[in-house]
């Protein structure tokens, strides 16, 4: 059955770098747009970053553009996130997640997406 199980969640200073990973199974990541959600105390859920199926493109959240990096490593079915130059704002419960149609376009909708993992926490304080 499909699973995604996120890892890599820390606490970091302001400034400092984390890479989280998202390993999934019972599907092939390259057919299906995958995408990292967030979600901080009191907030709801918000998208942060986002790759298409077969790597053809990215889009991310305007708070976290030119830091953040998502990619994909296919022979690992593996997505990973790298977070550079982080804020304590950035802190917050951070989830992957699977479209639900395969070879689809589309990033921000949490409603497209079918599975979701257990998430990781970033902590970000000094």
């Amino acid at each position: 059955q499909v699973q995604l199980v996120e890892s890599g969640g820390d606490l970091a200073q302001p400034g400092g770098s984390l890479t989280l990973s998202c390993a999934a199974s019972g599907f092939t990541i390259n057919n299906y747009g995958m995408a990292w959600f967030r979600q901080a105390p009191g907030k709801e859920r918000e998208f942060v970053a986002a790759v298409n199926w077969g790597g053809i493109g990215t889009f991310y959240a305007d708070s976290v553009k030119g830091r953040f990096t998502v990619s994909r490593y296919n022979a690992k079915n593996t997505v990973n996130l790298q977070m550079n130059s982080l804020k304590p704002q950035d802190t917050a419960l951070y989830y992957c997640a699977k479209r639900k149609v395969p070879y689809s376009i589309g990033y921000s909708n949490k409603d497209e997406y079918d599975y979701w993992g257990q998430g990781t926490q970033v902590t970000i304080s000094s």
